[in-house]
């Protein structure tokens, strides 16, 4: 990992030089952060970044991502400030999950921690809900129908599952560590939980883990809880306002705390 680590801080500020950028957070988003990466897995590394005042001066419209190709296990992508911000606004569960990464790579001003304290006013449960459900039905519905299923897309239906009943029960973002959804979500020493730690364990040791006969055990909670969670979403509680003031204001100071 340090290896790895370094090599990761170096394309960093390679994109801050070629971008004229600078990157204020960077972390793992991927399998590496969520606690179940395989040998071969990519270090998916995922940044904010912040241009020069007078980028933003103008009436034309302009690309806000930096991405940049898969290469040597890294993919590696970034949103800027004003985007990131734009989409705190709407309770966006891939920002939210970044800002509380357990990897983090690079951290270098207040803004990220200005950004986490805003979460707490404009977090939507009901926006949360509705993406972990969305991404458990479209991965139940192309990777486990039929007696044979591709058996490591489980953890792609169970982790989001298991984030709508952390929402359910807490009305905050999920950890990003499946180990922490798993331990608060799952009864102990239950039929489940043993047939989830079996993968668990398969899928950390490197195991090939592909089509295999389907686990009925799991089947059977993913169905009843995504029909459960199709029937409560609608009702979870929504952003009371959209603090856009307040998020002029961040993207204001932001800019003065990296480029004055």
């Amino acid at each position: 990992m340090p290896i790895m680590k370094q090599h990761i801080m170096q394309q960093l500020r390679k994109i801050e030089e070629e971008e004229s950028v600078k990157i204020i957070y960077a972390c793992e988003s991927g399998s590496r952060a969520w606690g179940f990466p395989s040998k071969d897995s990519d270090y998916d590394v995922r940044f904010i970044y912040v241009r020069p005042v007078e980028w933003y001066l103008s009436i034309f419209d302009k690309r806000d991502v930096i991405e940049q190709p898969i290469s040597n296990m890294l993919d590696i992508n970034g949103w800027d400030l004003k985007k990131a911000l734009y989409l705190l606004k709407k309770s966006n569960p891939p920002l939210l999950e970044w800002l509380q990464s357990p990897i983090l790579y690079l951290e270098t001003t207040s803004i990220a921690e200005q950004i986490r304290e805003m979460c707490y006013f404009i977090y939507s449960s009901r926006t949360s809900m509705q993406h972990y459900l969305h991404m458990a039905k479209g991965n139940y519905r192309d990777y486990l129908q039929g007696e044979q299923v591709k058996i490591k897309k489980y953890f792609y239906v169970l982790r989001p599952i298991l984030g709508c009943q952390w929402i359910e029960h807490h009305h905050t973002m999920p950890p990003m560590e499946f180990d922490r959804l798993v331990d608060e979500c799952i009864p102990k020493n239950s039929e489940l939980s043993a047939a989830i730690e079996n993968l668990l364990v398969r899928k950390k040791a490197g195991d090939e883990m592909d089509y295999e006969p389907r686990i009925e055990v799991l089947n059977e909670f993913l169905e009843e809880r995504i029909a459960y969670y199709e029937a409560l979403a609608p009702r979870m509680l929504t952003a009371k306002s959209e603090h856009k003031e307040q998020l002029d204001a961040l993207f204001r100071s932001a800019l003065q705390e990296v480029w004055m």
